[in-house]
């Protein structure tokens, strides 16, 4: 454990109060994630799901909009880490006159929404506070908060509005102080505090009581024995292991449905509107989040995401979103949260996506490409998945000359992207493979032509001869950060001179510090906002994915050795890094950051084998 550095420069009165992004760790128990400050307060938890409402919204406003703060007063020091491989959060404090642990988790497999914390005094003596302000519908509803006895006999606080309940359990529960619940204790060597929280349908009995610390061992073990199944062995393996948690941790257990992030509206640009719901389950993350899991040996995942999918977008192919609710639902309405303020003066507070109803044409390429990676992983077809999967190409094929709203979700007018149209012809390429190499029924000849026709339209107008690059968008003079995926998807080879043009490219316009990559310059591409935006996490990655798979094995480790060190003390990624005031922005944990440094790190581990064998060989 590493102490607590200190805290980065920020801006002119706009981020003084606020919890920087990548002081939080994450919590979650295959349903919901609750974000945890390093001073020991959960600012964010949405529960039962995800895309709940959220009962501790303090991180898009003020602690009076919900928060759970368990802490140590007066803490000169405070260090953190996971259990082993796993969500089991330990916190040290330490002070003048003593030290203490926190531990806390949310429980895995007891088919409830808990979270459990329990503070131990291991040294002199610490004096504790306890906050407890619990707030449904983000933080607008203030609940009828009453003491109920449990069926253990056990005094408890429930907070009931509507249909929702939080249920508050310990050894020594806060009083009322105003709006709140408040304590302030001592503890001595060996004394401690043990505390759980509970959600429950209003309506619904408080449900039995739980033994903390058998389910912090419980759950521990369970993420632990998870994490074995990682085949990666290289030398980001923490990071590539912590990352592969996280994506697990993102994906539903129920319903197969993995969200882009667990948060919604922490900006992309400190104060301004670039502010997005990610609690959602994004078709196009999903299949790169698949990628990365079939990459270092998980099938199981696939096959709950694959039968997931059948659900969501079965129908008219013409009916097809973009991105779906956890349970597969489609109504994403975008609105705004008048009441929260936003965080560091961020707004709109979005709720929400309206990208919902946007035309975006790379979405089945990587679908088809997930799928078809899970199919050379042993993952037989059913009937249905393959019929499924023929339906949406066909309709792909017939539209795919149409402009389209792009993997950056541009509120401005639609494009002939190149990265769409790049995406189409993967979706297309993976249709003829599954035919020619798997045996499964279809059209072949005419989706071979449609991929050829493809093909030549991207060379003719999204390569630009006078440039010597792709170009984001036909007509265009500018590149955009997702052309390294044409190397991904296998469009160009990947050490060919199209690629390594575009590589050059990319990082000469959108490289802003070492390893550190823009989108797009927004001053260049009409994306319907203002304002302009931090490095973006994932395009960064893949600029390392690219190098590898052109066996520019140093280029890979130099960008790879600059990014991964900018995840916080426990692993975290965030959707963006702003290397001015060296502070983390955006959704956090971000899938798409996660999933783009694990596939980089594989690509990176690929080519440095490559490059041993040819060395090996020359030697001998």
């Amino acid at each position: 454990m590493d102490a607590t550095p200190a805290p980065p420069p920020t801006g002119p009165g706009l981020l003084g109060a606020q919890v920087p992004i990548e002081d939080y760790a994450v919590l979650g128990d295959g349903h919901t994630c609750a974000l945890v400050s390093r001073r020991g307060s959960v600012d964010w938890l949405c529960l039962p799901r995800f895309d709940s409402d959220a009962c501790f919204a303090a991180l898009l406003g003020t602690p009076d909009h919900g928060r759970w703060l368990l802490t140590v007063r007066d803490a000169t020091e405070v260090t953190r880490r996971y259990r082993g491989d796993s969500f089991v959060l330990e916190t040290t404090y330490r002070t003048a006159r003593g030290a203490a642990v926190v531990t806390e988790t949310m429980p895995l497999g007891d088919g409830r929404a808990d979270l459990v914390r329990h503070l131990e005094c291991t040294q002199g003596e610490v004096e504790v506070e306890h906050e407890w302000v619990a707030r449904f519908g983000y933080g607008a509803v203030e609940p009828w908060v009453r003491h109920e006895t449990d069926a253990d006999g056990c005094d408890t606080l429930r907070a009931v509005a509507g249909p929702d309940s939080l249920v508050l359990r310990g050894d020594r529960l806060p009083r009322r102080v105003d709006h709140g619940y408040r304590d302030l204790l001592t503890l001595r060597a060996g004394e401690s505090l043990e505390l759980s929280l509970t959600w429950v349908h209003s309506w619904e009995p408080i449900p039995p009581r739980l033994s903390v610390p058998d389910q912090v061992d419980a759950t521990a073990v369970v993420w632990g024995l998870w994490a074995r199944g990682c085949t990666y062995d290289g030398p980001y393996r923490e990071a590539v292991v912590r990352s592969l948690l996280v994506l697990r941790m993102l994906s539903d257990v129920t319903t197969g449905g993995i969200v882009a992030a667990p948060t919604t509206s922490l900006p992309e640009a400190f104060g301004g509107e670039r502010n997005w719901d990610y609690r959602y389950c994004w078709l196009r993350d999903a299949a790169l989040t698949l990628e990365a899991l079939l990459e270092q040996g998980f099938r199981q995942e696939a096959t709950l995401w694959r039968d997931w999918l059948a659900r969501a977008v079965a129908g008219d192919p013409k009916d097809l979103q973009i991105m779906y609710r956890v349970d597969g639902g489609r109504r994403l309405p975008e609105s705004h949260l008048e009441h929260l303020p936003g965080y560091a003066g961020s707004r709109p507070v979005r709720l929400g996506n309206a990208a919902v109803g946007q035309v975006q044409h790379d979405v089945l390429g990587e679908v088809m490409s997930a799928l078809a990676m899970a199919r050379d992983a042993g993952l037989a077809e059913t009937a249905d998945t393959w019929a499924l999967q023929r339906v949406l190409v066909d309709d792909l094929a017939a539209t795919w000359r149409e402009p389209d709203r792009g993997i950056w979700e541009v509120r401005g007018d639609p494009q002939h992207f190149t990265h769409s149209k790049v995406m189409a012809w993967a979706a297309l390429d993976r249709a003829v493979r599954a035919v020619e190499e798997h045996a499964l029924p279809g059209p072949v000849e005419r989706w071979r032509q449609v991929r050829e026709e493809i093909r030549a339209d991207v060379l003719e107008h999204g390569w630009s001869p006078e440039l010597g690059t792709f170009v984001q968008h036909y007509g265009a003079r500018h590149t955009d950060a997702s052309l390294l995926q044409v190397v991904q998807v296998g469009f160009v080879p990947a050490d060919g001179p199209h690629a390594r043009a575009t590589i050059a490219a990319v990082r000469a316009e959108l490289e802003v510090a070492p390893g550190l990559l823009l989108r797009y310059r927004t001053e260049r591409t009409d994306d319907g906002l203002p304002g302009a935006e931090s490095p973006f996490l994932a395009c960064s990655f893949w600029l390392a994915d690219a190098l590898a798979r052109a066996d520019d094995v140093d280029g890979a480790t130099q960008v790879l050795d600059a990014l991964v060190p900018l995840a916080n003390d426990v692993g975290m990624l965030a959707e963006q890094y702003d290397p001015v005031r060296r502070r983390m922005v955006g959704n956090v944990p971000q899938a798409l950051s996660h999933l783009a440094l694990v596939r980089a790190a594989h690509s990176h581990d690929l080519a440095v084998r490559r490059a041993s064998a040819v060395s090996g060989g020359v030697s001998r």
